[in-house]
This record gives structure tokens, C-alpha cells and sequence, in this order.
């Protein structure tokens, strides 16, 4: 085999690893399970009380919306119960986990509280 096609091979390994790489959706799922405080405030807390629901969707657009987030950030658990919001999940980075804060503190006003669990990816 010459030396041109052993690179044409190698290249198209790369491609073919690259291409493989790419299509792997990102998974916070082994994180979680390590993360007890993930289990702390889940989606079945949440009751049907249409405050708790309207502030709980308005905190999940304001983060949906937000292009600069990553899809981790996209995925965190916001979970509204009596006014209260709790965060749960894995971010990329200290200012994603501010970001989705300042959001639900937007979304609450001045009343309620935030308790923010989210965690930075090691």
C-alpha cells in the first residue's frame, strides 16, 4: 500500500470518528445520577396551581430563549412549588449557572425564593 492511500484511509477514519462524534447527543445523565441534589425538587413536585405552572414555563422560556446557553443549561430542572423555585441540574459553566439564577429572579420578583442547585460540569 502506498503512502497516498494509507492517508486517504487514515483521513476518512478521522471523518467517519468526527462524524460519529457529532451525532452523539449530549448526555448529563451519568452527572445526575451521581448528583443526589438532582433528586431533591423533581418534575412531580410540582403541583397543578396555575402560578406555580405560569412562573415555572416563564423561567423555561427565558432560558430556552437564551441562543448563548448550552443544551445542558436548556435542560436544568426548574421546578416551582408555592412560589419557591428550585434549580436542579448540570451546567457548563459558573456564568450559565448565574444566567438561569438572574432568569428565575426575574421571572419571581420580589417575592418566593430561589434555591439554586444547579452544578458546573467537572
Amino acid at each position: 500500500m502506498n503512502s497516498l492511500s494509507r492517508a486517504a484511509i487514515a483521513s476518512l477514519a478521522l471523518a467517519a470518528m468526527s462524524i460519529a462524534q457529532a451525532q452523539t447527543a449530549p448526555d448529563n445523565t451519568k452527572q445526575n445520577q451521581v448528583d443526589a441534589t438532582n433528586k431533591v425538587a423533581s418534575a412531580d413536585m410540582q403541583k397543578n396551581d396555575k402560578t406555580d405552572l405560569a412562573l415555572t414555563q416563564q423561567i423555561r422560556k427565558s432560558v430556552m430563549a437564551d441562543k448563548s446557553l448550552s443544551t445542558y443549561a436548556h435542560n436544568v430542572k426548574i421546578v416551582a412549588v408555592n412560589g419557591n423555585v428550585t434549580l436542579n441540574g448540570v451546567v457548563h459553566t459558573q456564568q450559565e449557572k448565574d444566567a438561569i439564577e438572574a432568569k428565575a429572579q426575574t421571572a419571581l420578583g420580589h417575592g418566593g425564593s430561589i434555591v439554586n442547585n444547579l452544578k458546573i460540569t467537572p
